[in-house]
This record gives structure tokens, C-alpha cells and sequence, in this order.
């Protein structure tokens, strides 16, 4: 079997680590950013720390911001527009995965203009060319974008989230300068590091896992644990927020090389249909998930225990998996994820529909245990 692993050329870690840009965009002789930055960033003046790097080096810019936090076919295509109008050539994507993702589209459309459609990009797209070059600065510890050769876009017309696979679309450079997490809400730090955490567990027990990704998924999951909590509720704690920041970063780097499971696959709808936060919708279905998946990978959740320091010695390999699911589970309600989807205004006429484009969800295939439409639709039940 070969495995493949793709990474960014360069990657920059470290709070003020937005400070190596200049030198950066000299080196690859670029000249003037396209920055692509949600309307909160800049409203809040994160985006700000990133374009005074910019100022003080007199690099011209020009921002887009027309940028969803479920991004959509809509929005990449007003992006493509705007790029092609601003003379830039490089796109600074400053945010979460909704900047960094719409960035790739764009990128990607701009290099590749036969798939103007957006939807065409869907799955594994046969693009000829590299994307346009893309330096990202993540804003959130969780989808890790900046490292991974996938992106999901919202195709609003038909109410479903496209996963599109492809290494063209990878960030040049990566900037984890955690410095520009510490205005995160609360919630949205809980969430987007449960999104982190499902990345990695469902990294590690995917089918496509292999020695070297487990190796990062197994880190990621200890350092989550280990800081999650404290950049929750210290949000300028600089060693939790740094940590958390690394370990998305970890385990972004094994699961864009070897997929995930039905956990992404049963999120993607919710945000498609409902506009449910993706981080939100991943944590309220993971313990639920793993529970369904123990049995296909036991070994496996031993590790997991191990790494959520929750294993004692002499467990069976049941026990673990239990003690690992029941360890996800009492994280998420400490940081304060919802645990039904009811709270978020599901009902139960809405699961058919549910399960009907989670079992088409191009992560879904990835699950270690078999699903069907009907099983998807009990574990919707479960969680609803």
C-alpha cells in the first residue's frame, strides 16, 4: 500500500509569529494581498493585527469580506470577481475555516477557470494547476485549514455541504500565531477545540490511518486535553492558547492525509441545512459516534484513554473505550457544548432528510464500522 502525506512548504508557530510576513511574501516575490477576512475579525480588530504587519511594510492590500461562517457557492464566486478585480496576487486568508476555505476556492477557481461552477469542484477535483498562493493565519484552534488539502463549501441551491479534496488547494505558508486567538468567545473556543479533538480521534481510528498519522492524531488528543479546558475559560492563558493552537495544527496534518468518519459526515448536513456551527455540530455527535464505532476499534480506543488520561491498569479493552467515550463526553458538557440537537431546533421530521445526505457525505465511507442510511438515522435519533 502507499500512503501519501502532504504539508505546507513552510509553517510558522508561535505567538507574534504574524511578524515573519514581510519576509515571507519578499521571498516568494509577491506584492500586493488579497486578504480574506470575516466581518467579526475585522470588526473586533483581529484582522487589524495582521494588515499593521502588512501596513508597516508598505505592502498594498485589499480586503474581502463578503464571507459566511458556513461559506457558500455564492460567496466563492463574488470572491473570484473580486480577486480578479483587486490586482493582488496572493491571497492572505486571516480566520477559521470559513476565510481559509472560501480562500482555497478562490485560489483555486482563479488558477482553474473551467471550474467557475464551484460545484464542480466537489469530491476529487482534477485540477491542472496550483492554487493561487495562499499564506494562512488561522484565528481559531480547530479545522486546521491552513494545513489540510481539503475545503468545504455550502452549495445553497441544494442545501448540501460540498468536501472538496485537493492538493492543489494547500496554503504556502502557515502563520499559527496564537496571539490572535485570545478574543475568542468562549463557545466558540469550546467549539472549534472539540472540532480539533474530533479531527484527531476520528483521524486515528479512519481506515486510511497508518503509523504516522497516528502518531500526530495520538499527540493531538493529549494536548487538547490538556488545554482545552484552561484556554475555555482563561482565554489569554498564552500556554493554553499556544497549545491548542499546535495540536489543531497536529491533527489537521494526519486527517487531511488519511480522512475521517461518519462523525463529519453527519455534521456536514446539519451546517448545510441548518447552519449549524460545523465545531457545535461535530462535538454534540462524537461521543455518540465513538460509542457506535468502539467495537471496530478497540485497540484503538485503548490509545484514546491512554492519551485523555483516563485508562487504569488492568481494563479490558471495553472498559477503556467506555472510559474514553465517557471522557469526551463529560469534556464537551464542562465547556458547555449543547448535547441534543432539539436545543438547536432539530425536530424529528428533520432526521429523514438528515440522514438521507449524511450517507452520501464524501467523509462517511471513511467510518471504521459499516454504515447504513437506517443506522445513520438511529444515531441522529440518539443525539436529537
Amino acid at each position: 500500500m502507499i500512503n501519501r502525506f502532504v504539508l505546507n512548504e513552510i509553517s510558522y508557530f508561535g505567538p507574534g509569529a504574524r511578524e515573519v510576513l514581510p519576509k515571507e511574501i519578499k521571498r516568494l516575490g509577491l506584492h500586493k494581498a488579497f486578504v480574506a477576512s470575516d466581518k467579526d475579525l475585522i470588526k473586533f480588530g483581529v484582522t487589524d493585527k495582521v494588515t499593521a504587519v502588512l501596513k508597516a511594510a508598505n505592502i498594498p492590500y485589499e480586503i474581502f469580506s463578503d464571507i459566511k461562517p458556513n461559506p457558500t457557492v455564492t460567496n466563492v464566486k463574488n470572491g473570484v470577481k473580486a480577486f480578479a478585480e483587486s490586482g493582488a496576487d496572493f491571497i492572505l486568508a486571516i480566520g477559521g475555516g470559513s476565510s481559509i476555505d472560501t480562500s482555497k476556492a478562490i485560489g483555486i477557481i482563479t488558477n482553474n477557470p473551467e471550474f467557475s461552477d464551484v460545484v464542480s469542484l466537489e469530491g476529487v477535483a482534477d485540477t491542472k494547476r496550483k492554487s493561487v498562493p495562499i499564506i494562512a493565519l488561522p484565528t481559531t484552534a480547530g479545522t486546521a485549514a491552513e494545513v489540510t488539502i481539503n475545503y468545504v463549501i455550502t452549495d445553497e441551491k441544494n442545501e448540501k455541504k460540498m468536501v472538496c479534496v485537493d492538493p492543489n488547494d494547500i496554503p504556502a505558508i502557515a502563520i499559527i500565531d496564537a496571539e490572535l486567538m485570545y478574543t475568542l468567545p468562549k463557545s466558540l473556543t469550546a467549539s472549534t477545540g472539540l472540532d480539533a479533538l474530533t479531527h484527531a480521534i476520528e483521524g486515528l481510528i479512519t481506515k486510511g490511518a497508518w503509523e504516522m498519522s497516528d502518531m500526530f492524531e495520538i499527540k493531538a488528543i493529549e494536548m487538547i486535553t490538556r488545554y482545552l479546558e484552561t484556554a475555555v475559560n482563561e482565554p489569554k492563558n498564552p500556554e493554553a492558547r499556544n497549545g491548542m493552537a499546535v495540536a489543531q495544527y497536529i491533527a489537521g496534518m494526519a486527517f487531511s492525509n488519511v480522512g475521517l468518519g461518519v462523525v463529519h459526515g453527519m455534521a456536514h448536513p446539519l451546517g448545510a441545512i441548518f447552519d449549524v456551527p460545523h465545531g457545535v455540530a461535530n462535538a454534540l455527535l462524537l461521543p455518540t459516534i465513538m460509542a457506535f464505532n468502539a467495537p471496530a476499534a478497540l485497540d484503538k480506543y485503548v490509545i484514546i484513554a491512554k492519551a485523555m488520561n483516563v485508562y487504569k491498569e488492568g481494563m479490558s479493552k471495553e472498559e477503556a473505550a467506555q472510559a474514553a467515550v465517557d471522557a469526551v463526553k463529560a469534556l464537551a458538557i464542562r465547556v458547555g457544548i449543547p448535547q441534543h440537537l432539539s436545543e438547536l431546533g432539530i425536530k424529528e421530521s428533520d432526521l429523514p432528510k438528515l440522514a438521507d445526505s449524511a450517507i452520501k457525505d464524501v467523509c462517511t465511507p471513511g467510518n471504521p464500522r459499516e454504515v447504513t442510511r437506517d443506522i445513520i438515522l438511529d444515531l441522529y435519533r440518539k443525539v436529537l
